[in-house]
């Protein structure tokens, strides 16, 4: 059986990578991050070894051992661990030795050069998840009004030139006003800022970098981005056509259905 290595993050992308690539026919073996990935991952890959953020190398030595040379990296680690002490370990700062800041394209071009190095070719993270890239339409039963569509297009221009400078890929507007910018808390904690100062009907848009690799970072939003969407008395989100990891879609969608939410693949 054809092996694949998954490196996985927290929430639910590295389990619908691993179960995409089981169908396919793969057998996933995962290092997982303490501290980020659930534990629940064991149930859906053939092997795992948990690993602190701090053990690159041992990563490497994990996949060697395993003959693997093809991986997949899926979910995120969080953002707050950048300033913690784990980045002072030897393995992290000769491997972030040579970087000229600390962006998320940066940092995962770094560790993508590094794997390519040892030996390992990083995949397309959405290689086995064609189904979880919605197409362009109205995904909701809401459909967005004239003015909505004015701020999801107003928005959509201003967050491609946010994500072009790698700030963050979401924005909340309001009547043609910019609410709030995502920058490193991550898209739930944009639209709950964006919710306060807003009070209600703010729209977020989220897009993917003009030059997106899909290796890594990928758009995603789930059933906890609508969770936080009427939490923040959202009116609309609007997502980049083929470019967004929508990840439990089907309850994701029903709940905005009941709550009055609007999801728009644009």
């Amino acid at each position: 059986m054809k092996k694949i290595g998954l490196i996985a993050g927290n929430r639910r992308f590295p389990f619908l990578s691993a179960e995409a690539a089981r169908m396919k026919g793969y057998s996933v073996v995962a290092v997982a991050i303490k501290g980020d990935t659930s534990p629940v991952l064991r149930r859906h890959v053939d092997r795992i070894y948990w690993l602190k953020l701090a053990e690159f190398r041992k990563m490497l030595d994990v996949f060697k051992a395993e003959g693997i040379n093809k991986v997949v990296m899926a979910g995120q680690i969080s953002p707050h661990r950048l300033f913690g002490k784990e980045m002072r370990s030897p393995d992290l700062k000769k491997l972030f030795s040579r970087i000229e800041d600390w962006r998320a394209n940066t940092i995962f071009r770094s560790i993508a050069d590094e794997l390519q190095e040892a030996g390992l070719e990083l995949l397309d993270s959405t290689i086995f998840l064609d189904d979880y890239l919605p197409a362009k339409g109205v995904l909701t039963r809401k459909k967005p009004d004239a003015g909505q569509k004015e701020d999801i297009d107003f928005g959509f221009a201003l967050a491609k030139k946010v994500a072009l400078l790698d700030i963050g890929l979401s924005v909340g507007v309001k009547n043609k006003a910019i609410v709030a910018v995502e920058a490193l808390e991550g898209t739930d904690n944009l639209i709950r800022r964006a919710g306060k100062i807003a009070r209600r009907g703010v729209i977020i848009v989220k897009v993917s970098r003009p030059n997106q690799d899909n290796r890594f970072d990928i758009p995603v939003i789930g059933l906890g981005t609508i969770q936080t969407l009427i939490s923040s008395r959202a009116a609309c989100m609007a997502i980049e056509a083929k470019k967004t990891l929508f990840i439990d879609m089907q309850q994701s969608l029903a709940l905005a259905d009941r709550k009055g939410i609007g999801i728009v693949s644009v």
